[in-house]
């Protein structure tokens, strides 16, 4: 019996370590992307399927997380394609931007898509203004002005008081690391890995 009770606390170990290390190479790939030189640019961009991108020196928000994801081996522009293709209704497509299909050159390139995927694929969390309840590798929405939604992903590096998780993101001066978790109105919070626990 202890020896089951031992075993059981060691798997449990294994997970959270091997849960917490994946979100953990996911913040310091968010890191390293910032230390490339980039120019917001919005632009639609056709790009090959699949694991295609729009120019290395061009990007958006959403950008930032489908690059710190592709770094750890998930391509996010298949994953939510085959989402998408399976449950196009449940996503914003038709009703936002008219669009009766999937679209693999800007479908991902969407905060309003990522949501609806992170939220089926991953976990959606709850959104507070306590900065304790915001992990490394968590991802956040906020709407900057009503029609312009914005993603980023939380970082562990800590703001220079100490207070609030650093971001990346790409708000218009590049792929940057920020203290910018509560300035502007959060609407979203996500976790999407390897392993989601329920």
């Amino acid at each position: 019996m202890k020896a089951f009770y031992l075993t059981s606390i060691l798997l449990l170990f294994l997970n959270f370590s091997s849960d917490s290390t994946f979100y953990q190479k996911l913040s310091n790939a968010a890191i390293t992307i910032t230390k490339d030189h980039v120019i917001y640019d919005p632009s639609y961009v056709a790009m090959k399927y699949p694991n295609g991108d729009v120019p290395k020196d061009r990007g958006v928000c959403t950008d930032v997380i489908i690059r710190s994801y592709r770094k750890l081996g998930i391509d996010l522009q298949k994953e939510v394609h085959e989402d998408m293709k399976g449950h196009f209704a449940q996503y914003p497509n038709m009703k936002k931007w008219g669009l009766r299909k999937t679209d693999t050159n800007i479908d991902h390139r969407r905060v309003p898509n990522l949501e609806v995927f992170f939220s089926r694929k991953g976990k959606k969390l709850i959104v507070t203004t306590n900065p304790d309840d915001y992990k490394t590798g968590e991802m956040v929405t906020w709407m900057i002005t009503i029609k312009l939604p914005h993603i980023g992903i939380i970082t562990h590096k800590k703001s220079p008081d100490g207070k609030r998780p650093m971001i990346v993101h790409n708000v218009g001066g590049g792929q940057v690391l920020e203290d910018c978790l509560f300035a502007y109105k959060i609407v979203g919070h996500y976790k999407y890995g390897e392993k989601i626990p329920n």
